[in-house]
């Protein structure tokens, strides 16, 4: 991410967008470690699925403050803003070393919370970074790489995650986490990116509640995210059910201990790599309405498989859901992207990531109740004709013209 002419086939853009997906892939390492061993963590001090659940919850609550979170990252410059909150996160991290007994889960959820609203802001901020700096062909291409490095951490952290928890407990994946984040926040601090600076904000009443609800209008005017936005949230609606459910699956359906619960993790995340390499290609070739139309029907499928008792069948199912699900929020991203103003991407950003991922925390609180009372017998099919009949009516809307989705919010 260079130069405010862009990136392609620059010299710069060599050096720089290796050292950002280097950094988006050491913390995604420690945030898929500790995302896994929290949900076993907290099963094993407290014996609760339900408990278990709501640490995902934890995670994508702060998902409420997308909009202010996003008028935040629009306010400064974004590469700084993106090293100060991983530095901000490894030094809070330690503090959960402290949590060694059921009593002290408490504290475990708060810094979940923040751990979340640290990803909003983020999210926001590289939106805005790549919406400024890159080709808008090519934003295709860089948010399916960004996935494909963030995915690509499944492969090993969710195994590694539970080895090293189940040898010597929580507190060196907690150490883990926090070294990852110091060492992502200095790969970002070596990326040379020029930004044009914020527009300066003066101390007008109401100026920060009209910045923040700019991001809504910006979709509700853009045709593209006006389709798409809905859509990404009925699917991680249902994508929060799913996840749950993971814990059910492996206890109840599949007969292993949590642990398990690493393995369907590192093979969705092979599905997420492939589905990021062929994000960018994909999108060149159909649009993203269709794109995510496919990504859906597919997630519904392979949510559905897992209400099925058979090792082989829940990994074949946890690779099409981490094919099929980013599918959808990268399409989701892209069309956010290509059309926002660019001083308002961070905001149109930040507000579709809320009206997307709300829906997902509100499906793992509901989840979380749901698997002690709905046997996944019956609830994972559900899941997937709800999720098969979104995807007919994503394929059968009327797609804007590309002519129109080009000048959407221009």
């Amino acid at each position: 991410m260079t130069g405010t002419t862009g990136m392609t086939g620059t010299t710069s853009m060599r050096r720089t967008v290796p050292l950002y997906l280097a950094g988006v892939l050491v913390s995604g390492f420690g945030t898929t470690a500790l995302w896994l061993v929290s949900g076993i963590w907290v099963k094993s001090l407290t014996g609760s699925d339900g408990l278990a659940a709501l640490t995902a919850f934890a995670l994508w609550a702060p998902a409420l403050c997308g909009p202010v979170l996003g008028a935040l990252a629009d306010r400064v410059r974004r590469r700084p803003l993106i090293v100060a909150v991983n530095l901000a996160m490894a030094a809070l991290l330690p503090v959960l070393l402290w949590v060694d007994s059921a009593d002290r889960v408490w504290l475990l959820f708060a810094v979940l919370v923040v751990y979340g609203a640290q990803g909003a802001v983020q999210d926001a901020a590289e939106s805005a970074l790549a919406a400024g700096t890159l080709d808008e062909r090519r934003l295709g291409d860089f948010n399916g790489l960004r996935l494909t490095a963030n995915e690509a951490t499944k492969l090993v952290a969710p195994m590694a995650a539970a080895g090293l928890f189940a040898r010597w407990g929580a507190g060196p994946v907690v150490l883990l986490d926090a070294a990852t984040f110091a060492l992502a926040g200095g790969l970002f601090a070596l990326m040379r990116v020029r930004e044009e600076p914020p527009r300066p904000q003066g101390r007008v009443p109401g100026r920060w509640r009209a910045e923040t609800a700019e991001g809504l209008r910006v979709l509700r005017g853009a045709p593209l995210p006006r389709l798409l936005v809905p859509a990404a949230a009925f699917t991680m609606l249902l994508a929060g059910l799913n996840g749950a459910a993971v814990y059910a699956v492996v206890d109840g359906g599949l007969g292993h201990d949590p642990a398990y619960a690493g393995v369907l993790y590192t093979v969705q995340g092979a599905g997420s790599v492939a589905a990021g390499l062929a994000a960018g290609p994909l999108l060149r070739r159909v649009s993203e309405a269709r794109l995510a139309a496919v990504g859906l029907a597919l997630f519904a499928v392979a949510a559905g498989a897992r209400a099925l008792p058979y090792d082989g069948v829940a990994l074949a199912a946890s690779a099409g859901i981490g094919l099929g699900l980013p599918w959808v929020l990268v399409a989701t991203a892209t069309a956010v992207q290509r059309t926002a103003p660019k001083e308002a991407v961070g905001r149109a950003a930040a507000t579709a990531n809320t009206l997307v991922f709300v829906p997902n925390a509100v499906a793992l609180a509901l989840g979380a109740a749901l698997v002690e009372l709905v046997d996944v017998r019956v609830l994972l099919p559900g899941l997937a004709v709800a999720g098969a009949a979104g995807a007919a009516a994503l394929a059968a809307a009327r797609r804007p013209s590309r002519a129109r989705r080009d000048g959407a919010g221009a």
